[in-house]
Parts: structure tokens; C-alpha cells; sequence
């Protein structure tokens, strides 16, 4: 006997696979395969919740694969030992699987696979399921070659799958039958790939009339964001599915653009289908530079900006304690739901790096953990944009009190997520350590005891955050290396 094995990582759906389609297409028995590292469960970016969220989506996987007649086998443990037990039970003929554009860890697995898989005469497949082109020499042509992929025709699910003879599929463990804490979300979004479009459809039908003006705010963002970024970190829906979907909104529109039923729209879309973009566009980085957790794109420039851990700071950054109201409302708000709005992402980040001065690497971190839908090639490309370790991004240093008044001038967000200032009046809401004593004891909110001060003065800290940076930036290796990090990662917009 042979088989054709379907090697799942984050592309778990059986519509738009092409490595499930081309399985099928062998003619062979087909053993779907998830498999599930030790190391990876061990890093700093993991957190319990993505792997619940996984193991979640992965269970939904499953349903939808004994539906059309597949199995899915889960392994904990070397993938390499599981397809060694595979080959000797069944013959492995073909694998095939997607082309994860990860970080070092699974850039080293992915390559022990591919020589596995030479030593035992095994054909490896790889396909691509999004814009991020492999090995590509320069960014010149990237846009054509993304826009080729993602205008390309979307593949089927399979109607059927033929498995090997009394295989049985795997019961998927929770979290916690593996011994992985993992923190209790509120609203945690359902799991799957029917979950996944039922998202996208809800966003394109209703939601997203208003993506753009509302998409900068933590409050309104929680509705009209598409929020489909913990569906795209699993694989659960493509790209190619979002972009095509969303071109078939975009036609109807334009047939009748001041309609009342199709209004608003158009702009929205447009916003929309840039960001799909800008999505490929910052894991292609990532593509070329599978260190990005640990080295900047410009080390020269990280080295002159000199950023030292503080305990203290980290503490109350991190906890969403720092004293300034609006930053601890979105920190918090992000901990309790593992979401935010891109915006307030940057903040977060920009904070750490440029008011605080902590290393981006272990602020970072932190915020992989925090986020659901973590995806490595979106978040550090924007950890080291927001640090400032780019070169040739501008630096981006966000006040506190300006994205409190743009975003949340009322302070309702603010009161419902940090409630020691639920009475704490519109006039100090932004600034609360500027009440008197006997308007905090009258407000029920006292500077230092129900909320803490602010933990530095942060207009002085960071304006001496984008002075170091400046001055940084302005030295000759720098400058010379920002040239070389241009030429790799820097956007080419009409090519």
C-alpha cells in the first residue's frame, strides 16, 4: 500500500487547499496529519491561547474531513517520528502541505521534513496560499507576483476522500489534557472554518460599511474591524477566499454606488482590500528574515538606540498599570480578550519602545502571548516599526493623551476597563492625576492608592524617546544599512 500524506500547519480548511486538492488528486489513500512540537509550546511567543484556539479549530478540521470520508491523525511530538511510523505502516508516496512562513524554529522543521522526506525517496510538495512569494530575489516585482496569486481561481473542497482501511482519526486533546494553561477570553470568537465565513460574510454584508472611519478605535473597531485575523493565523481561511469575496463586493457596488443599500461602501472596501495587501506585504519580510524575534532589520541602528530592561516598568507596562488611563484600558482590554484594534497595537508597542525605552524583543514577546490571532510575520514587522529598529520607516512615537481624546473623549472605554475611574469625570478622565485631593477623595479615586501615579512623565520621556531615535538614525553605518534594508523589504506600491 501507498498513501498521500496532507501535512496541516496554519492552513486548517478543506476549501482553497491546494495541498488537500492535490492529495486527493493522487489517486492515492490520503492521511491528513497534524502535528503538534514540544519547542514550539516552550517559546516565548507561545501562549496557552493559541494553542486552545488551535486544538479548537483543529477539532472543527476534523468534523469537516470525516464529513467527505478523510481522517485527521494528531501527534504530539517530532513530526519526523510520526511520518517515520506512518511510512512503515503504510508506504508514504507524496507530502504535502503549505508553505508556513514562520520564524527560525519551524523554518528548521520544515527543512528536516523536506530531507526526511529525500532519504526515504518521499516527494514533498509545497504550495503557496497567499501573497508571500519564497525565494524571492527582489521586491521589485513582489506586487505583480502577489496579485497574481490572490486573483488566481480558488480550489474546491474535496467532495471525497479516500483513507487507508480502518483508520481512524485521532480524538484532539484540549489544552489542558496536555497540561497547557490557557487564560479564559471574553467573546472569544467560534472556531473553524465555517465560523471563519460566516465572519467574512457578516463584515461584507453589514460590519464593514463603516471600516473606515471607525476601524481606529478600540471601541467601535470591536464591530466594524473584519476580525478575522484569529482565522487567518490558523489557516482557516485564505486570503485568496477574503480578496475574491471581497472583489465580489466591490463589482456589485459599483453598479450602483449611491444606492442607499450601497453606500459608504466603496471607500470602505477600498481600505479594506489595501490592508489585505499590506498583510502579505509585512510577511514577505519575514520570508527573508526568519529572525525577526531576535535581531532587528537594522542591528546597526538597534545598537545605537541602546534600550535597557527595567523591571518596574516592564511590570506596569505590561499589566496595563502604567497610570496613564486610556494605555491601561486597551492593555487590558487586550489581555482579557486576546484582540485590539491595529492602532491601538501600535500604541502599545510604540509606548514600550520609545516612552519607556524597554527592548522591543521582550515587549514583544509580551504581546505575542497577549494576541489570539498572533502571526509572526505581521507582528514583528510592526514591533520593529513601531521601536524604530527599521531605518526606513518613520518613527512613530504615539502620545497617550491624544489617542485617549481622539478615541475615547468621552472616556467610556477608559471607565469600563480600568473601573478604579468609573467615577472619575470627563474633565480628568485623560489625566486623572491632576484632581485635587479633595476631588479624588470625592470621586473615590486616589492617586497612588486606587490608581497609580504615572509611571514616568510621558510628553518629557517621549520626546527624549524620538530625540535618541533621530540621532540614532542620522549615523553613517545606520544610514548605509537602512539603504541595504530598503532594497529587501522596502514597499514598491505601483510594482
Amino acid at each position: 500500500m501507498a498513501v498521500s500524506v496532507v501535512w496541516f500547519k496554519r492552513n486548517l480548511r478543506i476549501s482553497d487547499n491546494q495541498a488537500l486538492s492535490m492529495a486527493v488528486s493522487s489517486q492515492l489513500p490520503v492521511i491528513s496529519l497534524f502535528n503538534l512540537e514540544p519547542e514550539r509550546i516552550d517559546r516565548e511567543d507561545t501562549d496557552g491561547i493559541h494553542i486552545a484556539w488551535e486544538l479548537d479549530c483543529l477539532e472543527e478540521l476534523r468534523k469537516s474531513l470525516e464529513s467527505i470520508g478523510g481522517k485527521l491523525l494528531f501527534h504530539h511530538g517530532s513530526i519526523l517520528d510520526e511520518l517515520s511510523r506512518l511510512n512503515q505502516i503504510y508506504g508514504i508516496k507524496n507530502v504535502f502541505s503549505h508553505e508556513e512562513t514562520g520564524l527560525q524554529w519551524s523554518w528548521e522543521r520544515d527543512k528536516q521534513v523536506a530531507a526526511w522526506c529525500q532519504r526515504n525517496q518521499v516527494e514533498f510538495v509545497e504550495f503557496a496560499t497567499n501573497g508571500v512569494v519564497r525565494r524571492l530575489s527582489s521586491r521589485d516585482n513582489w506586487k505583480r507576483l502577489r496579485d497574481s496569486r490572490v486573483n488566481s481561481e480558488m480550489v474546491e473542497a474535496p467532495e471525497k476522500i479516500d483513507s487507508p482501511k480502518n483508520l481512524k482519526s485521532s480524538k484532539i486533546p484540549k489544552s489542558s489534557d496536555l497540561d497547557i494553561h490557557s487564560r479564559q477570553l471574553i467573546d472569544r470568537p467560534k472556531p473553524g472554518e465555517k465560523a471563519a465565513l460566516s465572519v467574512l460574510f457578516s463584515f461584507l454584508d453589514e460590519r464593514g460599511r463603516d471600516y473606515r472611519k471607525g476601524m481606529s478605535s478600540p471601541i467601535s473597531g470591536q464591530e466594524m474591524c473584519s476580525r478575522l485575523s484569529p482565522y487567518l493565523s490558523t489557516g482557516c481561511i485564505s486570503i485568496r477566499q477574503i480578496f475574491h469575496y471581497t472583489k465580489r463586493k466591490q463589482k456589485k457596488v459599483k453598479q450602483d454606488p449611491r444606492s442607499k443599500e450601497n453606500r459608504g461602501w466603496t471607500s470602505s472596501l477600498s481600505s479594506f482590500q489595501s490592508r489585505l495587501a499590506w498583510h502579505c506585504h509585512f510577511i514577505q519580510r519575514l520570508e527573508s528574515e526568519a529572525t525577526m524575534d531576535t535581531i532587528a532589520l537594522n542591528p546597526e541602528l538597534d545598537n545605537e538606540l541602546q534600550r535597557r530592561f527595567d523591571e518596574k516598568k516592564y511590570q506596569a507596562w505590561s499589566e496595563g498599570k502604567t497610570g496613564w488611563p486610556f494605555f491601561d484600558a486597551c492593555m487590558r482590554f487586550l489581555l482579557a480578550t486576546g484582540w485590539i484594534n491595529f492602532r491601538m497595537r501600535a500604541m502599545l508597542q510604540s509606548v514600550a519602545s520609545y516612552t519607556l525605552w524597554l527592548p522591543w524583543q521582550i515587549t514583544g514577546n509580551h504581546l505575542a502571548r497577549s494576541f489570539l490571532d498572533y502571526e509572526p510575520g505581521i507582528h514583528w514587522s510592526q514591533v520593529h516599526m513601531q521601536s524604530g529598529v527599521t531605518g526606513i520607516n518613520s518613527v512613530r512615537a504615539y502620545s497617550v493623551r491624544k489617542q485617549s481624546e481622539d478615541q475615547d473623549p468621552e472616556g467610556d472605554f477608559i471607565r469600563q476597563w480600568v473601573p478604579e475611574l468609573s467615577n472619575v469625570p470627563v474633565k480628568f478622565i485623560h489625566e486623572p492625576w491632576l484632581m485635587t485631593k479633595e476631588q479624588q477623595l470625592e470621586f473615590s479615586c486616589v492617586i497612588g492608592e486606587d490608581y497609580p501615579e504615572p509611571i514616568v512623565d510621558e510628553k518629557t520621556t517621549r520626546k527624549e524617546g524620538v530625540s535618541k531615535s533621530y540621532s540614532a538614525k542620522s549615523k553613517p553605518l545606520v544610514k548605509q544599512r537602512s539603504k541595504l534594508v530598503y532594497q529587501i523589504h522596502g514597499s514598491r506600491k505601483r510594482r
